[in-house]
């Protein structure tokens, strides 16, 4: 079954064993979440099924929003819950906590974990961290949207962000300390959504009904405002699927208006494609049917 399943992860459990259950379910190995979710945290994973695990890469462009809570005085060696404490500072006042987060706000340059999952010369960081090779990551250009502080308990901060893929939580829990002339790691962390898909509407894998809990392309794509829906007819259909090449006079008078990225829907609501127009030329980013 091809579709995208808003899941709810619990904490204790990784990504991939979340996925474990849908995989019983579905009988397919097709299956993928698109982005992942550290063990101790919480909260929304998109998972894309059958042939739409294609289009992993759109969904993990998508920005995203968090509630943590962070300690402050206290820096683990995986700024989580989960590490060893490698480092105790004074606990910050809220002014030095208020300041140290204007000044995260905005295109800034962050530095991940070294406990993550980011490829080093075929290894993770990880993998090299715990074999003693520690690496040396460079800064990364993430965007905050915003921060909004919930409540400040010293040595608690429980906050909201919302930030652009890339971003990691646990690196602006590190860095949020060190500019509050302390130090601090992530306790707990939800994600609330991903895009314009939200934890609330997400189901756990125990409940989890392929029937119904399953949304297909026609409706998911619509979150999409840069990629138009259009419906082509069954002669067109059959070129599509086959990868043919396309031109405007084939194609109805809605995609010959402008360039950009179009998903090609067959009579029966089933995506065939996503092309690409520029300059009256089109090009196939994916094509997801065939003619069975």
């Amino acid at each position: 079954m091809d579709g995208l399943v808003l899941l709810a992860k619990p904490e204790g459990i990784t990504s991939f064993q979340a996925l474990g259950i849908l995989k019983q379910k579905l009988h397919t190995g097709k299956i993928g979440h698109t982005g992942t979710l550290d063990r101790f945290a919480e909260g929304l994973l998109l998972v894309l099924t059958g042939r739409m695990t294609r289009l992993c890469p759109l969904f993990m462009s998508l920005g995203k929003t968090y509630r943590a809570v962070i300690i402050f005085g206290e820096e683990t060696d995986t700024l989580d819950p989960e590490g060893e404490i490698t480092l105790k500072r004074e606990i910050p006042g809220l002014k030095a906590v208020q300041q140290a987060i204007e000044r995260q706000i905005g295109e800034i340059e962050q530095i991940p974990p070294v406990y993550s999952a980011i490829h080093i010369n075929g290894s993770r960081a990880y993998q090299l961290t715990r074999s003693g090779n520690t690496p040396q990551l460079e800064p990364r250009q993430v965007r905050i949207d915003y921060i909004r502080l919930i409540a400040y308990k010293p040595p608690e901060l429980s906050v909201e962000v919302k930030c652009s893929k890339g971003t990691y939580i646990r690196s602006l829990a590190r860095d949020l300390g060190r500019l509050a002339s302390s130090c601090a790691h992530v306790s707990r962390l939800k994600r609330t959504s991903v895009g314009n898909f939200h934890l609330k509407n997400a189901v756990i894998s125990e409940s989890f009904d392929p029937e119904s809990d399953i949304i297909p392309p026609v409706k998911f794509l619509k979150v999409f405002s840069d990629i138009r829906q259009i419906t082509v007819s069954n002669l067109l259909s059959s070129r599509i699927v086959n990868g043919q090449s396309l031109s405007d006079k084939q194609l109805p008078a809605a995609m010959q208006l402008s360039d950009g990225l179009y998903a090609l829907f067959g009579e029966n609501e089933q995506l065939l494609a996503i092309t690409s127009r520029k300059n009256g030329e089109y090009s196939y980013q994916g094509v997801f049917s065939t003619k069975s």
